[in-house]
Parts: structure tokens; sequence; C-alpha cells
């Protein structure tokens, strides 16, 4: 268990934040002009799009304003909780 609280718990959290906030990024992008198109849009844009298009095949646009991106944040949470609680639950059991 103290092997789930000091390295697994700490990892699975940054790499939930940080997979996070690079999906805000490129929704954030979406408002820019011609920012998609440089470099950094497309690579998030590989990073972000396997995840997002999906929602976005589901969710069509209203407007300019993508809310399959907003979906896909909140859908993404609850993906992080139910990882976290099964791995939480395998260590349980191991220990």
């Amino acid at each position: 268990m103290e092997f789930y609280n000091g390295f697994v718990a700490p990892f699975l959290y940054n790499a939930y934040r940080i997979y996070y906030f690079l999906i805000i990024a490129y929704f954030l992008m979406s408002w820019l002009p011609n920012v998609r198109e440089s470099s950094v849009g497309a690579f998030l844009g590989k990073i972000v799009e396997p995840y997002l298009s999906p929602f976005r095949k589901i969710i069509p646009p209203i407007g300019f304003i993508d809310i399959s991106s907003l979906i896909a944040l909140i859908a993404f949470r609850y993906v992080y909780y139910g990882i976290d609680a099964i791995v939480l639950y395998l260590f349980q059991l191991a220990s």
C-alpha cells in the first residue's frame, strides 16, 4: 500500500492533470486563428484528437462552440476516478 501512496497514486494523478491541461489548451487553441496549424497545435492534435474524436462524432458543435471537448473533459475526470479506484482495489487485494 505504501508503494501505491508513494508512487502509483501521484503518477496517475500527474498523468491525469497533464493530459487534462493538454485538452484544455487544445480547446482554447480552437478560438485563435491558425494556431492549430502551428507545430504546437499539430503536436497537441496528435495527442488529444484520438480521445476527442469519439465525442465529436456523437456531439455536434453548437455554432462555433465545440461542446464535445467540455463533455470529454468531464468524462475524462470520471475515467481517472475509475482507474484510480480499480488500481487502489488491486493494491488492497495484493496486500
